[in-house]
């Protein structure tokens, strides 16, 4: 029988993770129906939507536009691979955020603290080459390794967790 405290906190470890992460790796779907993948630079707010900017010519871009639906995940290369792997997997719909909702959406889709830079409404509309993009968050699991010291179970697996909360 397992101890409760030898249990992790899968909602502190998914925070822990979004905070830490600079890059996001998406996957939008191609009119054929495969999948295109594509890092991006992310911000985080409140662990609900994700932020990023992108060129509206982009492949992913284009993607989107046609259709919303979007995969991600948001892996920790600074740990060695073994038992302290950590992923965090999102699904949800994305977006380019209009121009009426800048005031809205500026305010939470830029964090200098996370080394990126913040970007004006004027470099993100009209002839400008980005746009402002946003993931809001239907789904977070999170990755459980094979030989998880508390949750392994000797398959890799995901586990449905919500850092909200």
């Amino acid at each position: 029988m397992r101890d409760e405290t030898d249990v992790p906190d899968l909602a502190a470890m998914t925070r822990d993770v979004l905070d830490g992460i600079r890059y996001v790796v998406l996957s939008t779907i191609d009119e054929d129906g495969r999948t295109r993948t594509s890092p991006v630079y992310f911000v985080p707010h409140r662990y609900q939507d994700f932020y990023w900017v992108s060129n509206p010519a982009s492949h992913h871009s284009r993607n989107l536009e046609r259709d919303d639906r979007l995969s991600g995940v948001v892996l920790d290369t600074t740990v060695a691979p073994g038992p302290d792997a950590r992923a965090v997997y999102v699904t949800g719909t994305a977006r380019e955020v209009q121009l009426d909702e800048f005031s809205q959406h500026l305010p939470n889709a830029f964090d200098p603290g996370r080394g990126g830079r913040t970007f004006t409404a004027e470099e993100l509309t009209g002839d400008a080459d980005l746009r402002l993009w946003v993931l809001h968050v239907d789904s977070w699991e999170v990755h459980i390794g094979s030989g998880h010291p508390t949750l392994g179970t000797g398959t890799d697996r995901r586990l449905p967790v919500d850092p909200r909360g």
